[in-house]
Parts: structure tokens; C-alpha cells; sequence
């Protein structure tokens, strides 16, 4: 994990602003003005915050300024342009504690060629389910981002990589990129893949692995989504054949009010029971890692208040099913504690396009006796400009 100290984020901020004070609007229109001229333009900051109060049963709550997250774009030609993006997350990084992260989400360069083929390599989002490309408070509901998004794909999801994008016509568009492979080494029981993410720094790429995504936007309200992601995951183990193939599919619905959405998605583990070996001489217990990892979810949600900012309000429920011992390899048994689902009820309140101000309840349960269920109380504020 890439750490850097805090003082790096009011530099960049000073830095980009030390040319003068300009609106964000004659920024883009000059940005736009030279882009089309051929001449180099650097678009304005822009970015995301969330800040979140969680309350569980029995237990205190937590205040936590979750997210703070500065993007950068550049245009060196209409045909070259750079995008950047920078996130400070839990507000501090304490050299070595786990008081933080600051972290390099993006940081690529799109040669566009044409409409339907373009170029990209730096630092990628996989494009890989509903949240992983998206991300920012306002366009998702609950305080914090659907499970089957956290713990089966590992959001926000990132690496070193490069290929290529476009828009194909007929409302079909596609991304497909080549990117470092998981590590298997730091795959655990109750999160799965999550651990593995190499996150770009010194990303072993012996064996690279491929992720890609394929929309469909040709029905007004409606987009269709199918993603991939496949790789070897055991270059420091390599007498292991630890292979990782996650495979899902989603949906968006919006008509008038009503806004539905759900998404499946399910890991394969290659090799498992011989990488639990491996694991357990290191550690000196076995792990648990299952063969298999499967998630799903379904959300509707109601604009009870539909007359535009500040008089927008969403009503939403979404049920979750996340188990990362789906399938276990022969001679293991799933520990039940971590096959979890969950009901998420709540509301978020639109005092601006860009602001969401959310409230929800999460009863979260698990299938083993002797682990309690919990339930959860969450409030958040988050704004994206």
C-alpha cells in the first residue's frame, strides 16, 4: 500500500491555485477553448468528500471524515489528455499505523483515436460492477457502498495497466485493459480477494492479468452491464496454480420516480486447498480461503420527493446476500460466520444536485449460532464539485 505523508495535500491544493483565482466555469470554457485549438489545457479541481457517523448495537459510535478525495485533468492535445485522482481516506496517515491511507486511484493517459477505439495505460480503475468505475456519494443510496461492492469485488479496485475503450454504436460501449495481477499470499476467509490488490506499487506483473467490461445504453432508462477479471494470482508461491476468475452482470432501471438495480457476481479460486497449505506453514493456521465467492443484490428506491433541489428526497431498500465461503476445496468447511446478508432501509436528501445527505438502517446477519447478528444505525453527508 502506497502511503504519503499529509502535508502532500495542501501542496497540491496551493499548487493549483497559485495561477490566480478563476471560476470553475471560465476554467472549463478556457480548458475547452484551448483543447479545441490545439493548445495545452489544464482542466479545474474538482473531487469528492464523505464524512459518516456509524452506530452499532451495543457499541459506541464513530465519526469518521471517510473520504477526501482531490481529480486532476490535463489536455495536452484534443487527442491526449490526462486524468489524475488522489484520496485521502479516515483524514490521517501516521507514517507506518493504520490511522489512514493516501492512495493513487487514477492516474492514466487516453490517446483518442476515434469513437470507437481509444487508448489508455497509467494507473486504472478495473472496470469491474456498478461502483467500481463510480463511486461518489451523490450517485449511489446508503451511508456507506453496497457490500457485495466492498467484501466479494473489492471497490475501490485499482492497479497499473493499459488498453483500450470506445463506444461501438447500437448503445453498446466497452472497456478491456491488460493489469498486475492479484496476490494470493494476502487472500483471507472473511474478505476474500480484497487483500491481493497489489495497488500499483512495485506490482509484480509476471503473469499479467485481463479485465473488461461491455454496457449496453440503447433503451431509454435501461443499462445493461457485464464485467470480467481473470489472472494468475500465485507468482510468490509458484509451485501453486492459484488462478482468480471473477465473473458479473448488472442492471439499472429509471422511469419516472422509480430507480431499480441489482448486480450478481462470483469469484472462482484456483488451487484453494493447496494454497491453504501454503498459508498455513506461513502463519501456522490454515486460513480458510474458499474456492469459490458469490454475491448479489437488488435495490428500488422512490423519488418521495420529486420537485428538484432542495425538494429531492429518496426513499430505498436493498437486500444483499455476500458469502466468501461459497464453495470451500475438497477436505475444508465453510466457517457460516462470513455467509452474511443484509437489509439496507433508508433515505437520501438532495439539497443540491451534488449533495447527499443519507440516513439508513442495516440489519446485517450471519448463518452461524454462535456469531450475533448486528445492526447498524448510519447517518453521512457527502458532495462531489
Amino acid at each position: 500500500m502506497v502511503k504519503y505523508r499529509l502535508f502532500a495535500v495542501p501542496i497540491l491544493i496551493a499548487a493549483a491555485f497559485l495561477g490566480g483565482v478563476t471560476t470553475p466555469a471560465q476554467a472549463q470554457e478556457q480548458a475547452q477553448d484551448n483543447a479545441n485549438s490545439g493548445l495545452p489545457s489544464t482542466g479545474p479541481l474538482s473531487g469528492y468528500m464523505d464524512f459518516h457517523f456509524n452506530k452499532a448495537d451495543g457499541e459506541d459510535g464513530i465519526l469518521d471524515f471517510h473520504r477526501f478525495v482531490l481529480l486532476f485533468n490535463h489536455s495536452f492535445s484534443p487527442r491526449l489528455r490526462f486524468v489524475g485522482e488522489l484520496e485521502l481516506e479516515h483524514a490521517l496517515v501516521e507514517g507506518l499505523e493504520e490511522a489512514g491511507e493516501l492512495e493513487l486511484e487514477q492516474a492514466y493517459i487516453d490517446f483518442l483515436l476515434s469513437r470507437r477505439l481509444n487508448l489508455r495505460a497509467g494507473m486504472l480503475l478495473m472496470p469491474v460492477g456498478i461502483i467500481n468505475e463510480r463511486h461518489e456519494p451523490p450517485v449511489y443510496n446508503g451511508v456507506e457502498r453496497p457490500f457485495v461492492d466492498t467484501v466479494i469485488i473489492p471497490s475501490t479496485w485499482f492497479d497499473v495497466g493499459a488498453g483500450v475503450h470506445g463506444d461501438l454504436g447500437a448503445g453498446f460501449r466497452y472497456r478491456a485493459y491488460v493489469v498486475a495481477p492479484l496476490n494470493s499470499l494476502e487472500f483471507t476467509a472473511d474478505e476474500g480477494i480484497r487483500g491481493g490488490v497489489q495497488k500499483g506499487s512495485k506490482a509484480n506483473v509476471r503473469n499479467v492479468a485481463y479485465t473488461g467490461r461491455l454496457e449496453y445504453l440503447g433503451i431509454r432508462g435501461l443499462t445493461l452491464g457485464a464485467s470480467g477479471w481473470t489472472g494468475d494470482s500465485s507468482f510468490e508461491t509458484p509451485r501453486l496454480d492459484t488462478s482468480v476468475t471473477l465473473g458479473e452482470v448488472d442492471a439499472r432501471f429509471r422511469r419516472d420516480r422509480l430507480e431499480l438495480r441489482g448486480q450478481f457476481a462470483d469469484v472462482r479460486i484456483g488451487d484453494a486447498a493447496r494454497l491453504n497449505d501454503s498459508l498455513g506453514r506461513i502463519i501456522g493456521i490454515s486460513p480458510n480461503i474458499a474456492a469459490g465467492l458469490r454475491g448479489f443484490y437488488g435495490e428500488a428506491a422512490y423519488r418521495v420527493w420529486n420537485k428538484g433541489a432542495p425538494r429531492d428526497m429518496v426513499a430505498f431498500v436493498r437486500y444483499e446476500n455476500f458469502d466468501t465461503q461459497h464453495r470451500m476445496p475438497e477436505g475444508f468447511q465453510p466457517l457460516k460466520e462470513f455467509d452474511r446478508d443484509a437489509w439496507v432501509m433508508g433515505v437520501t436528501y438532495y439539497p443540491d444536485p451534488d449533495i447527499a445527505v443519507k440516513a439508513d438502517y442495516i440489519s446485517l446477519r450471519n448463518r452461524s449460532g454462535l456469531f450475533a447478528n448486528r445492526h447498524l444505525l448510519n447517518l453521512g453527508l457527502g458532495w462531489w464539485f
